[in-house]
């Protein structure tokens, strides 16, 4: 009977929340998040992306991008929505939108994109997220489902239940669905074609990120995640779609593309890691704003999150790093005992000198997913009661080569100079013109990558496997 009423309930509570959108012209559930709601959500969750990524400090950038995002507005079905336009200083490709018409692309996106009508397309992509009041509809569905199931598990006396339930809701508030991206791809596309952009530039840049995710697979050995379990339906067949709406529109022989512009109005742009968050040349790591380096063995890839530093191999070797501060530490080895290892027997601790800083380390046997691995830890005294830690999980069986370039990469680890930290040559875009005898190679050999320069150079560009260059076209290459 509990039941019975309960969903009695949710239901009235659903269609009472209803109403038809202007935009796609569906009846939603938005009704826990009305729009005079949607600015005041949006202006806090502003703060808080600001804080995570910063801006790009670039005026003219910043300027070139929000009115890429007003020739778009006009088109659109929500006069309500003060739209506002950012450049966020992360080498992620990526592009969002929050409630109350916060849009915001990095500089990582802007490095893959090839034309101004690109750009508009993603940006068009995200007004059709505001337009489609996707994060309303997410939300009001979301906060439904989690009472449904709290209060089901309880009527049938079943944790189970509940568990299962908000299993799901957990996915369904991470990402949009499946049909969320694409009606935004839908409205993009419309919104395209209404502002004079060549309708097709959403295609095409759907393209270049299914390539650049794949590149990006290949360079670190990681495969892609399930597709539906991704925050975005199959990137392929999202292209193919988006090309086959854009071909229902008339064709516009005046669309906007603007590859040259854009191109010109990122030259200059920063690629990859940015100064402040550290970033890798070569093998080695450089962090210039805490002040350490170190360099990882050849062949290993570089992995810089927020908070640690990975440097993995193919054959599952691994090392971590992080700080960690412990007041009632005194040294780097009662550190690694008491704190580190909460005094766990780990056997022999030696002391060492680490970049002419104290330094303790332990090695002990370990089982890691039902292989055997040797586990060395180094704590290395950074300043008093902060450690810099390195974590090295090593497969039983290396060579005694591989053990060697293991300890030569830990006792790299330095403080940066300042004249290291003013030599530093940050990754950039800069365009450059195909000049009569330039081949792909050629240009992809001007980067200063290790490895799959051309293949980097290519997805870049935006040039299928065979495509060659054109003579007094502009191009983008990465260079220090």
């Amino acid at each position: 009977m509990r039941v019975t009423v309960l969903f009695l309930c949710l239901s009235v509570l659903f269609l009472s929340a209803c109403a038809t959108n202007p935009a796609t012209g569906r009846n939603q559930f938005t009704g826990l998040m009305p729009p005079g709601q949607e600015a005041s959500i949006g202006a806090s969750e502003h703060q808080k992306v600001l804080e995570q990524f910063g801006l790009v400090q670039d005026q003219d950038l910043q300027t070139y991008v929000t009115q890429v995002g007003r020739n778009i507005v006009p088109y659109t079905e929500r006069g309500d929505v003060t739209y506002k336009f950012f450049v966020l200083d992360s080498d992620t490709v990526n592009a969002f939108a929050l409630p109350g018409g916060y849009v915001y692309v990095t500089r990582g996106l802007l490095s893959l994109a090839n034309s101004e009508a690109e750009l508009a397309a993603v940006i068009a992509h995200e007004i059709g997220h505001v337009t489609g009041r996707h994060s309303a509809e997410r939300y009001s569905r979301g906060v439904v489902t989690a009472i449904g199931a709290a209060v089901l598990g309880a009527s049938i006396d079943n944790p189970n239940v509940t568990k299962a339930l908000n299993t799901g809701t957990d996915l369904y508030l991470r990402s949009y669905s499946r049909s969320q991206e694409s009606e935004a791809d839908q409205l993009g596309v419309r919104y395209l074609y209404r502002a004079g952009y060549d309708p097709f530039a959403m295609s095409r840049f759907l393209q270049s990120l299914q390539q650049e995710t794949a590149l990006q697979s290949q360079i670190s050995g990681r495969s892609n995640p399930p597709a539906f379990l991704s925050t975005h339906p199959d990137t392929g067949d999202r292209s193919a779609v988006s090309a086959q709406i854009a071909g229902t529109y008339e064709f516009n022989p005046k669309a906007v593309v603007r590859r040259d512009d854009y191109l010109r109005q990122i030259n200059g742009l920063i690629y990859g890691n940015a100064h402040k968050e550290g970033f890798t040349q070569g093998q080695t790591f450089f962090h210039p704003k805490i002040g350490f380096k170190f360099t990882a063995p050849r062949g290993f890839d570089i992995i810089n999150q927020s908070d640690v530093v990975i440097a993995k191999a193919a054959d599952g070797t691994a090392m971590i790093f992080d700080f960690d501060s412990n007041q009632q530490a005194f040294d780097p080895q009662s550190y690694l005992q008491g704190s580190w290892m909460n005094n766990e027997q780990i056997g022999p601790v030696e002391r060492v000198m680490i970049g002419n800083m104290r330094a303790a380390m332990a090695q002990f046997p370990a089982m890691v997913k039902g292989r055997a691995f040797n586990i060395r830890l180094v704590s290395i005294e950074w300043q008093p009661h902060v450690y810099a830690r390195f974590q090295i999980a090593m497969p039983q069986g290396l060579s005694s080569e591989q053990i060697s370039s293991l300890r030569e990469a830990l006792f790299s680890f330095s403080r940066m100079t300042d004249a290291e930290k003013g030599a530093i040559k940050l990754e950039k875009i800069a365009i450059v013109t195909a000049r009569p005898g330039d081949t792909v190679a050629s240009l992809a050999a001007r980067q200063p990558f290790e490895k799959m320069n051309e293949a980097r150079f290519r997805v870049l560009n935006a040039l299928a496997l065979n495509e060659g260059l054109q003579a007094g076209r502009l191009y983008k290459i990465v260079v220090r």
